[in-house]
């Protein structure tokens, strides 16, 4: 009786232990996008917004993930790193880092926008949380001495912190008058399908590399 008992209690122990294992297999991934007007969905709703349908293309490939929405319309870089802390929480597996397009518009100096993703940048990595870095370009407008310190902030930071970048959120859509709303200058439903699918192969790499818990 004694061995049977034994042998029982080795079972349950054993049973415990792969329901454990499969329970941490099964854990969902906690993706934060962290951004402004285009990653909150302007005028859309929230089912159309880039966060639900990235998360809807990446459930379509197998992923199980939770991309969780953090835009707020208008932000600029420095209003996401006074709310960087309590938008991402703690136990988050990655943030998708997208903002600059409101500084740019704003003509804020690229110096004082690089300067707060870096802070945003380092306070992450503090935190040992990922980073996807997206990229912005500055409008026409704004002359080409101004685009050129602006747009080469990504890359310089996506460089010094070794964080991938997707170079440009609005790639496909920016001169496209059907894939944007009356303003010209937010992507519609169909305009941000075209944001998931040309940003899915860069979502999914980073992903896939994405620390794996025990």
């Amino acid at each position: 009786m004694k061995f049977k008992a034994a042998r029982l209690h080795v079972i349950v122990i054993a049973l415990l232990a792969m329901a454990g294992l499969a329970s941490a297999e099964a854990k969902t991934l906690q993706i934060v996008g962290m951004g402004d007007s285009l990653m909150a969905g302007y005028q859309l709703s929230p089912s159309q917004s880039y966060t639900a349908q990235l998360e809807g293309a990446l459930e379509l490939r197998g992923h199980d993930v939770a991309v969780l929405n953090a835009g707020v319309s208008g932000d600029t870089t420095s209003g996401g790193l006074s709310r960087l802390d309590w938008s991402v929480e703690d136990g988050t597996d990655g943030v998708i880092l997208e903002l600059g397009a409101n500084d740019a518009l704003r003509g804020i100096p690229p110096e004082q926008t690089e300067s707060n993703l870096d802070a945003m940048l380092a306070r992450l990595r503090e935190r040992k949380i990922p980073v996807l870095l997206v990229g912005m370009m500055a409008p026409p407008n704004m002359g080409s001495d101004y685009a050129e310190k602006f747009n080469g902030i990504y890359p310089r930071l996506a460089q010094k912190y070794g964080v991938p970048l997707y170079p440009f959120f609005l790639d496909g859509v920016v001169t496209h008058k059907e894939l944007q709303l009356s303003d010209g200058m937010h992507p519609n439903e169909k305009g941000v399908g075209v944001m998931v699918d040309r940003s899915l192969p860069a979502v999914e790499a980073f992903i896939k590399a994405l620390p794996k818990d025990g």
